[in-house]
């Protein structure tokens, strides 16, 4: 599993602290972590792309291409138009957590039932 960023905006910055406060409720540490940027080659090694919104996806297969691992993280908690709600403009960090929350199960869960 590895995280990057479909923009540029933050390439090189850690994780904005109230997301690392978050995170840290729940065991998480980030530490050490910075943005960095999705490169072609990933769309190779990873077998699923998962972005939180419509604009994710659409730097996705602009980068990638269009390629059928690319999806969006809440269609693996049966929601596929929806998207993580974004606490950089809401301010709502608990509502992203429990939109990753979800959507990350969903995916456990698909990948347990060996599915994509």
């Amino acid at each position: 599993i590895e995280s990057a960023a479909t923009s540029t905006e933050e390439i090189g910055n850690p994780v904005y602290p109230p997301a690392q406060r978050k995170l840290a409720e729940h065991g998480i540490n980030c530490a050490g972590k910075t943005a960095r940027q999705l490169r072609k080659k990933d769309c190779a090694q990873y077998d699923l792309l998962i972005g939180m919104d419509q604009a994710n996806l659409r730097n996705m297969h602009r980068i990638c291409g269009d390629s059928r691992k690319i999806h969006l993280l809440l269609e693996f908690a049966g929601r596929p138009d929806d998207e993580v709600a974004d606490p950089w403009y809401t301010g709502d960090f608990e509502a992203t957590w429990q939109d990753v929350l979800a959507g990350c199960q969903g995916l456990l869960n698909c990948l347990q039932k060996g599915g994509d």
